[in-house]
């Protein structure tokens, strides 16, 4: 698997990852508030379709490595709340939800998740991301995230989450293009 998300059309990103867990260590990491807090981001789950989805985000608590963040970035400091809904869920091989951001439509995003032995295969699929920019940012954040997840499975100090996400934001402007 590669490990850049792709545009798949307009306004859709996918990525993919094999994962060194099991399907229900991964889908615990998708669906607890603690596991999620150590790779994305704290908050509720009502783990029904209908039901809510909070993320608490703070990227800062994600590594214990310090780092400043860049000032393009100084809005998503300390702590931001996001908000959704469950569309569709089969435990422990699919969650999807909407995706709240601010002013913006909502968007979707989609977690497949397939065993392969003592790993697993994630696929993230997020739709209805609005235009070019904020499709390169959740390709890049999305892809700096998993990273963090995966540090995390294998027991490895997470990187900072910006000191990741700056460099993977150059490369994905030059891959989602116009």
């Amino acid at each position: 698997m590669d490990d850049f998300g792709m545009l798949v059309e307009p306004g859709t990103v996918k990525l993919e990852r094999l994962l060194p867990a099991s399907i229900d260590t991964v889908w615990e990491y998708l669906t607890d508030s603690e596991k999620r807090g150590t790779w994305l981001a704290r908050g509720e789950m009502d783990q029904r379709v209908g039901g809510k989805v909070e993320h608490i985000f703070n990227h800062a608590t994600l590594s214990p490595i310090a780092e400043d963040v860049p000032e393009k970035y100084q809005a998503y400091c300390g702590t931001t709340e996001l908000f959704g809904t469950i569309t569709k869920i089969d435990a422990p091989r699919l969650l999807a939800y909407t995706w709240a951001e601010g002013d913006a439509p909502d968007s979707e995003v989609t977690f497949e998740l397939e065993p392969r032995g003592d790993m697993t295969a994630l696929t993230i699929t997020h739709r209805k991301l609005p235009d070019r920019d904020t499709t390169i940012g959740v390709a890049t954040g999305w892809h700096a995230h998993v990273g963090i997840m995966i540090q995390v499975l294998e027991a490895k100090t997470p990187q900072p989450f910006w000191t990741s996400f700056v460099p993977l934001e150059a490369e994905y402007e030059k891959r989602i293009t116009p």
